[in-house]
């Protein structure tokens, strides 16, 4: 269950009820918890689907990941103290 301060407010400003809200919110949530790896993966193979080539592919995703809300690699305890410090 998404967060109810969340949901609440989908409800508030649209015409969907707490289930429909809760169900879109997680639908969002999971959109955007893709990593950039699989949204380059599945968003490759899309494309190629419709007989795009491989140059316009690439181009296209650079693109669009520039815009993109994706989710952040996990990263471990090492390589957050690197960020920190170095």
């Amino acid at each position: 269950m998404p967060d109810p301060a969340l949901v609440s407010h989908v409800v508030a400003t649209t015409s969907l009820t707490p289930g429909e809200a809760a169900r879109v919110i997680d639908d969002v949530i999971a959109f955007h918890a893709q990593t950039v790896e699989e949204y380059v993966r599945v968003r490759h193979a899309h494309l190629k689907t419709y007989g795009a080539k491989n140059p316009e592919i690439f181009a296209r995703i650079a693109d669009e990941l520039s815009g993109r809300v994706v989710a952040a690699p996990e990263l471990s305890e090492r390589q957050l103290r690197r960020l920190v410090y170095g």
